[in-house]
């Protein structure tokens, strides 16, 4: 169970707001030693993690089409969409767009999504017209529209996290199961690690899922008190007039 000390790193880097590149990294070299791997060991378990799925780089080469699709006006479709489906808020929409992620990523189709090609294209531009139409069509101030932008943002990464976890050729996965069986001679199949991954993944869903949902009140409390400032902003421009 010592091993599992590279968790608490991972957590105490993430709580103090370290990089996460940086903490992922000691957490990976403090689990190997703990597990009693040499630094040569580390070594080539990173470059054997990295060779096997540099799949994950894949994403670079959607770019330019995504580039393409954007200047053609995939954002206003995107709006004009969402639009017209009267009752989807910016919360409901998030939370089909998290059930969504969890399930093709729990599939093995990780690249599906993300931020690159999913998100800043296509699921923040509709969840920032659901909650325009919410705010009667007005432009949103730019501390809530941020706001959408980075709960479209958090649900992808959570969606991916929790659900590709129940993909059991993913690279996490295969690394555990791996670092298992050659540590402990033991025979840990991947099967049960991602059978074990579906409780966890559940429980994401619904306590992410009730946060998006409680968003829509929370947006619908800030527009009123910003449209009031705006009002009365603009009511004082008029006497200074």
């Amino acid at each position: 169970m010592i091993v599992l000390l590279g968790v608490l790193v991972v957590i105490l880097g993430f709580a103090t707001r370290r990089n996460p590149l940086l903490v992922v990294g000691v957490a990976g070299i403090a689990t190997g030693l703990l597990g009693g791997l040499s630094p040569a060991g580390i070594l080539k378990t990173f470059g054997e993690s990295f060779a096997s799925s540099r799949s994950v780089t894949v994403f670079a080469i959607t770019l330019p089409v995504i580039g393409l699709l954007e200047r053609n006006g995939l954002q206003q479709q995107a709006r004009t969409l969402i639009g017209k489906l009267g009752k989807l808020t910016t919360g409901r929409f998030l939370t089909l767009y998290l059930l969504l992620r969890q399930l093709t990523a729990a599939l093995g189709l990780q690249t599906i999504g993300g931020p690159a090609q999913s998100v800043r294209p296509m699921i923040a531009p509709m969840a920032e017209a659901a909650a325009e139409r919410s705010n009667e069509g007005r432009p949103l101030p730019e501390k809530v529209r941020e706001k959408v932008k980075s709960h479209a943002a958090g649900t992808d990464n959570v969606g991916l996290f929790f659900g590709e976890d129940c993909f059991l050729a993913i690279g996490s996965i295969l690394l555990i199961t791996g670092l298992v069986n050659s540590t402990y001679n033991t025979h840990l199949e991947p099967l049960h690690l991602a059978l074990w991954a579906i409780p966890s993944a559940v429980c994401a869903f619904l306590i992410h899922g009730g946060r998006l949902l409680r968003l829509d009140r929370k947006l619908e409390r800030e527009l009123v008190v910003a449209n009031a400032e705006f009002a009365t902003a603009d009511a004082t421009k008029g006497n200074a007039k």
